[in-house]
Formats: C-alpha cells, sequence, structure tokens
C-alpha cells in the first residue's frame, strides 16, 4: 500500500502522467533525430523518378514507391524536417506573443485589458486552416510565412494563460514590494509571474506544436503548400488516388502524422499531470 502525503488515486495519476511523457518525448525525440538525420537515412532527392512504379514494401523500398516510382520512405523521412519547423517555430512564436500581450493586459488591467482580451476573441474566432489558406494564396507559401500566420492564430491561449497568472500573482506580497521599489512591469513580469505561469505554458506550446502539423498537413493536402518541398500532406494528398491499389502510398505518411501529432499531445498530457 501506498503511504505518505499521496494517496493511491494521486499516485496513479503522477504515475500515469510520467508515462505518458516518457512515450511522448520518445516519440517526439524519434521525430526529431529522423528530421536530423535525413541525409543519412534517406540519402538522395526525396523526389527522385525511377521506373520502379507502385512497389509495395520490400528491403530495397521498405515503405514501398508511388505513382512515379519515388520511394515512400525517403519522403516521409525529409517530411519530418517541415512538420518540426512549422509546429516548433508557431509554438515559440504564439508562446512568445502570448506573453508579452497577456503581461500587458494583466499588468496594465483596465481599458487595456478589455481592448487586448477582445482582440484575442477575434484571433479566436478565425478559422486558422482558413487564414493559412488565404494568406497563402495571395502571398505565396513560404514555409516561415505559414509558421509565422499559425503561431500568430495561436497566441490567445497563451495569452490568457499569462494573463490569469498575472492577475493571481499581481495581489502577492513581494510583487507589491517589488512594484513599490519601483521595479518596471516588464522586470515584475519576467522575474516574478513568468516563473509561476512556465509548467502551463509548456504544456500548451506542445499542444499548439501537434496542432500546428495538423495545420500543415491540412494546407499541403489541399494543395496550396510548395510543391518544392516534401510534406507529409502533400504526400496524403497524391495518395488518395492510390489507396485500393497502393495503400502504402497514404498509410505511412498518415502514421507519420498521427505518431508525431500523438507524441506532442501525450507530452502536453504528462506535463499537465506531473
Amino acid at each position: 500500500m501506498m503511504r505518505g502525503p499521496w494517496g493511491a488515486s494521486e499516485f496513479t495519476a503522477w504515475h500515469a502522467g510520467r508515462r505518458s511523457t516518457w512515450v511522448g518525448a520518445l516519440l517526439i525525440g524519434l521525430v526529431c533525430l529522423t528530421a536530423l538525420g535525413a541525409s543519412h537515412l534517406a540519402p538522395g532527392a526525396p523526389y527522385s523518378i525511377s521506373g520502379e512504379i507502385l512497389q509495395p514494401p520490400s528491403v530495397r523500398h521498405p515503405f514501398g514507391t508511388d505513382d512515379l516510382g519515388r520511394d515512400i520512405w525517403s519522403g516521409v523521412v525529409h517530411g519530418a524536417r517541415i512538420s518540426l519547423l512549422i509546429g516548433i517555430v508557431a509554438a515559440t512564436l504564439a508562446s512568445a506573443l502570448g506573453i508579452a500581450i497577456g503581461g500587458i493586459a494583466g499588468l496594465r488591467g483596465g481599458v487595456v485589458d478589455e481592448v487586448l482580451m477582445r482582440i484575442a476573441e477575434l484571433f479566436q474566432a478565425i478559422p486558422r486552416l482558413f487564414l493559412v489558406i488565404i494568406v497563402v494564396t495571395l502571398y505565396g507559401s513560404g514555409l516561415w510565412l505559414v509558421a509565422a500566420l499559425v503561431g500568430l492564430s495561436y497566441w490567445p491561449s497563451s495569452a490568457r494563460l499569462v494573463r490569469g497568472q498575472v492577475l493571481v500573482m499581481r495581489a502577492a506580497d513581494y510583487v507589491t514590494a517589488a512594484q513599490a521599489l519601483g521595479c518596471r512591469p516588464a522586470r515584475v513580469l519576467v522575474r516574478h509571474v513568468l516563473p509561476a505561469a512556465l509548467a502551463p505554458l509548456v504544456v500548451n506550446a506542445a499542444l499548439q506544436a501537434g496542432g500546428a502539423i495538423l495545420v500543415e498537413a491540412g494546407r499541403s493536402f489541399l494543395g496550396v503548400g510548395e510543391s518544392s518541398s516534401v510534406s507529409w500532406g502533400g504526400m496524403l494528398s497524391e495518395a488518395h488516388h492510390y489507396m485500393r491499389d497502393a495503400w502504402w502510398i497514404g498509410v505511412f505518411p498518415g502514421l507519420a502524422i498521427a505518431l508525431t501529432v500523438l507524441g506532442w499531445t501525450l507530452l502536453a498530457d504528462g506535463l499537465s499531470a506531473s
């Protein structure tokens, strides 16, 4: 029997959280290693065409080939770079904007708080994929542009987390003392408020990274992405014509998306339970 300050339910939740964290970290770590070692795991251009058309998985082609003879394994491995780039950059940008805007809203209060929160609600009401499709159609489909757009659509949740933490911590004695000593609001936010809000922000960022990867896959699937860069969503878009005759063309990119998003979700779930 478990003894100590924790009961059986708390210990079970903590143990499950640790397990989710490790499984999620393992999945994300494997995807990161795949992206970093893509040139070694799959040498050559992922879009190179060969005469081996619609070949099933084999020793030569572990994931088979598509209708143009392109190696699916090579496409999945090189596509990990784009998905990770979009997910990490978008989550980082969303967190940075959320910290700045949520901190200002919580510290200033009043009209500033009201205006910033209404702007956050406006951004939350805009469908992310719809926003990405419109802007990419008008201004191009650069990866950095897509990552920035997704990050701009995710910042409201981070801003609300930081704002709520600021409102809670603003009444603390040490925060009041810091303000009485003349500390600037930015210094109070960075040194006294953010450390307490760091844990939920990390959890939120992990969820945002998984969501950003889904948005990227969606815009590539719809044919809005860059045709010169291999991506998992683009591979799925090309695979739906051959699902009956060549199931491997769509199954392996789909599994890559599912496992990557699952990894971020498990990581966030485990961190929130720890």
